[in-house]
């Protein structure tokens, strides 16, 4: 094994490692227009619900585009990863971000031409949902091919700062060209802002699935079932899976997050969207002060302490009745998860082999799609059969216990060592 530096992660490092964007410039390039793009997504998910209500005055139809995006997902997730094991990621990702696109041209020309059926907008959700589980799986496969092992906690926290600027600027930005200058000028800026993915994704170069010693496997469609096969193999990779399903489904409180507005703070809409933006705030902040991630080697070890942090975080949150401290609680939980993602995300690109990427990728959107949805049921039962602390609290300290549960029972992955990457 070649020693390892890390030159370029002093150990005062604080905030983000930046070297990802310094020493790469496909990763640079792909950084930027995701970000970008991510941006555009967040605005025009806004223009859609709120276009949504405007035609429907119902609750229930604007909830209609979870579900319209979530089959595609789940489906689509799985199937996608399978296609970037077979063909050139580079030209799957691009096909897809160009669906992307003509989707928010096509949302443009609905609002123009005066278009006002809440059906056809489902279609364009359910279609961008596709667009985005083929191209996730052939775009996060590509980052373990443009830089080096050590790179890829950096990268990852990078990624994290990706999505959850999307998440929080996004719907801002949404709601004030909306309200500025309609939904015309949301789904317009969205097309735009998807050019710099466009660009980006152009840039690559050919990015073929790897076949190591087996380069006749090249010609042979990747199969769904033999990445699922090989995951059963992998006991660590299974954990990565494993630990964010305890967080998402047994402590995810953000469905009762208009319960506890009012019964707790004795809030309104305003507060909701306080609880809303707290966790996503400390998930960016858990990525701008990243540096130190760097310098961890026991990756299992890591997400094992994140996600029992997230838990704690949750059930002290649910004891909380004074809305400052709650937000706290839940900022701290978002940088917690952030922290989870880092490394979950490198030990999929570090202890997988090429050809097999894609599919772990899939796995991997099936169980973002699908976990916090799952825990939104759990946690509105649980919330009506007995009281919404008791779903918080009772949450987080099962999340805690299935944690430690799972560390005991693969002792392995907690000896996870990102220098010799096990699966």
């Amino acid at each position: 094994m070649t020693e390892t530096t890390e030159p370029d992660v002093p150990r005062t490092r604080i905030f983000a490692d930046l070297t990802p964007l310094r020493t790469s410039p496909d990763y640079r390039r792909l950084w930027f227009g995701n970000t970008v793009s991510w941006v555009g997504q967040g605005m025009t998910a806004l223009a859609v619900s709120l276009q949504v209500y405007d035609l429907t005055g119902s609750a229930f139809s604007v909830g209609l585009i979870g579900f319209c995006s979530f089959l595609p997902l789940v489906v689509f997730g799985l199937y996608g990863g399978a296609i970037a094991d077979t063909v050139d990621r580079r030209k799957l990702g691009l096909v897809s971000a160009f669906g992307s696109f003509a989707l928010s041209v096509t949302l443009v020309a609905i609002t123009v031409a005066g278009v006002e059926r809440v059906g056809l907008l489902y279609a364009v959700v359910a279609l961008q949902a596709v667009c985005f589980a083929l191209n996730s799986p052939a775009r996060s496969s590509m980052i373990a091919r443009l830089l080096p092992a050590e790179q890829l906690p950096a990268a990852n926290a990078l990624n994290s700062m990706t999505s959850t600027t999307g998440g929080l600027v996004g719907p801002m930005l949404g709601g004030l060209i909306v309200g500025w200058w309609g939904y015309r000028a949301a789904y317009g800026v969205d097309a735009v802002t998807f050019t710099a993915s466009l660009y980006a994704m152009w840039r690559l170069p050919s990015m073929l699935p790897d076949r190591g010693e087996n380069p006749a496997g090249a010609a042979k469609r990747a199969s769904v079932m033999d990445g699922l096969r090989f995951l059963g193999t992998r006991p660590n990779l299974r954990m990565t899976f494993f630990t964010d399903m305890c967080a998402m489904v047994l402590a995810n409180p953000r469905a009762l997050f208009p319960v506890v507005a009012v019964l707790w703070y004795g809030g309104d809409a305003k507060t909701t969207g306080l609880l809303v933006a707290a966790p996503a705030l400390g998930a960016l902040l858990g990525g701008v002060f990243s540096g130190w991630l760097g310098r961890i080697r026991r990756h299992g070890l890591a997400v094992l302490f994140a996600v029992a942090g997230w838990g704690t975080a949750v059930a002290v949150f649910g004891l909380t009745r004074q809305l400052w401290l709650g937000l706290v609680f839940l900022a701290l939980a978002g940088a917690a998860d952030t922290t989870s993602m880092v490394f979950r995300n490198t030990m999929l690109q570090a202890a997988v082999p090429d050809e097999m990427r894609g599919r772990l990728q899939g796995v991997f959107i099936v169980v973002v799609a699908g976990g916090p949805r799952l825990g939104d049921f759990l946690a509105g039962s649980v919330a009506d059969l007995a009281s919404p602390a008791l779903a918080v609290t009772g949450g987080g300290i099962v999340c805690v216990a299935a944690v430690l549960l799972l560390a005991l029972r693969w002792p392995r992955f907690a000896r996870y060592d990102a220098q010799d990457p096990q699966a």
